[in-house]
């Protein structure tokens, strides 16, 4: 069942690059971009991780941490995060169960038929744990629309 603006955030926790486990209850307070991507070092998906990384600021300025995740291993995640100069949390999704949650989780991934990789997906969970803003991309090529997402957080501060 897809997620909607108003809905409460699919709880979360899972290991970031560092080995440390991380929950979505460790961003209460604050606004959090999360962010799921098919696989990482693929060119679409450093695009939009770099262009990210580019922007930290902008959500720096709107008190929202930005985490991204995949179903990549944590040591994959840990040389993408380090070859592209990442500034944000990168999470491992192996399990594949916050893609679930989130009902970003591709059955066949069109490009090479692997079963269980990320969609392509944003959303933007508010300080109080519910999402302000949930889009699933149609397509792995796709770019969430990060005007809309930060018209969103600019109206959350």
């Amino acid at each position: 069942m897809p997620l909607h603006p108003g809905d409460i955030a699919p709880s979360f926790a899972l290991y970031d690059t560092n080995k440390n486990k991380v929950q979505l209850e460790d961003f209460k307070g604050k606004n959090l971009l999360l962010l799921f991507f098919p696989l990482a070092f693929t060119s679409v998906c450093t695009k939009e991780l770099c262009s990210t990384r580019d922007n930290i600021a902008l959500y720096n300025n709107f008190n929202a941490e930005v985490v991204a995740l995949s179903v990549d291993s944590l040591q994959t995640l840990d040389a993408f995060k380090k070859s592209q100069q990442l500034n944000f949390t990168l999470l491992s999704d192996f399990n594949k169960e916050a893609s679930a949650a989130y009902g970003a989780l591709y059955d066949i991934f069109p490009a090479f038929e692997y079963k269980g990789v990320s969609r392509r997906a944003a959303f933007v969970i508010d300080a109080a744990g519910f999402i302000r803003y949930a889009e699933v991309c149609a397509s792995p090529g796709d770019l969430p629309d990060f005007e809309a997402i930060q018209k969103t957080l600019s109206g959350l501060i």
